[in-house]
């Protein structure tokens, strides 16, 4: 039976709004490290509360529980993301060594390759390291550019980090009295977290599993069939890392992971594209099943609504996209309109 629409107040019309423009405003101003930092701390936080609760009656201990939950989580994820960037920086994990070989591989690949394909690629890797040398020095402003923003990217995790701690800490506390505009800008936040939570915790399930077959076959498979790749961590942390971001982030460690095979041989190369395909499509049945179940979208739909909020956001847009897509589902579906 098709749900009624339902006529929204002038209070619910003024949240929405306020809470749209703030939305674009994080996208706008490049906070959305600093949101999805903030939601993931509150987030994991209140997952914890219940718990707590359970065992502590007291409002005092209570409160005293919830700060120290949130100074834990805040530390590990910040000890994870100070971890995360000494592995890629260690000999184990370098990405620098990642690209080296990399473009090693793709200079000696050239008579596999079309001509077409093969004349844009240097004979020799060292032709190919001095390209892309006089390319930095030539956008050097560029690359500095960038290397700062990188900083105030991290700056902003870890500031959004302190702020989602403390917002939480701030629910803890016994419910004050307060107006009807604070109490509907409340449920949009409410909202939005739970839009995070679903998609984001869903996400992470499928960049697990996705990790997990991707090591079995570059640590287990591989090596039984007599084929050893070279930098197989950095392989593996690429692929979770990159499974992060939906549909799109499996293009990019799928290729790292294919060019990386031709060290090889080609058909280790082919083998990998055909076993990296097929979990591809076990990602996109995932995605179905996981992600769409939880917001009720399919995965076409989060595809368009990152595709969109890239064209308008940049990177921002397309890493928001999932979690503003199925927050404005949520109001849409609560009123009946869709």
């Amino acid at each position: 039976m098709t749900q009624q629409p339902t006529a929204a107040s002038a209070i619910t019309i003024a949240a929405w709004v306020l809470s749209g423009i703030a939305l674009v405003l994080v996208l706008w101003l490049h906070l959305t490290a600093a949101l999805l930092a903030g939601l993931l701390v509150y987030e994991l936080v209140d997952l914890m509360k219940p718990v707590i609760k359970r065992r502590i009656t007291d409002r005092r201990k209570t409160l005293i529980a919830v700060t120290v939950l949130a100074g834990i989580i805040v530390t590990l994820i910040a000890a994870a993301i100070v971890g995360a960037i000494a592995f890629f920086n260690s000999d184990a994990g370098s990405v620098p060594a990642l690209l080296g070989k990399m473009a090693e591989i793709l200079s000696s690949s050239r008579a596999m390759m079309p001509e077409w394909l093969a004349s844009e690629i240097p004979a020799q890797p060292g032709d190919m390291k001095e390209a892309v040398g006089q390319w930095m020095r030539a956008h050097l402003d560029t690359v500095q550019l960038a290397g700062a923003e990188a900083l105030r990217e991290l700056a902003y995790v870890l500031l959004g980090l302190v702020i989602g701690a403390l917002v939480a800490l701030h629910a803890a506390l016994p419910e004050e009295p307060q107006g009807v505009l604070a109490t509907a800008l409340t449920e949009r936040v409410a909202k939005l977290g739970s839009a995070f939570r679903r998609v984001v915790f869903a996400q992470v399930q499928i960049a697990l599993l996705n990790t997990l077959f991707t090591g079995i076959y570059l640590t287990v498979l591989l090596p039984l069939s007599g084929v050893d790749l070279p930098l197989k961590k950095t392989l593996i942390a690429v692929t979770f890392i990159a499974g992060l971001l939906p549909v799109l982030g499996n293009l990019v460690s799928n290729t790292v992971i294919v060019i990386v095979s031709l060290s090889y041989s080609p058909h280790a190369a082919i083998a990998s594209l055909l076993f990296l395909v097929a979990i591809h499509k076990l990602e996109y049945f995932l995605n179905a099943r996981i992600v769409g179940r939880r917001i009720e979208s399919r995965a076409w739909e989060l595809l368009v609504a990152m595709l969109v909020m890239e064209a308008a956001f940049g990177v921002h847009g397309l890493i928001a996209a999932p979690i503003f897509y199925a927050y404005l589902k949520d109001e849409l579906t609560e009123r009946g309109v869709i």
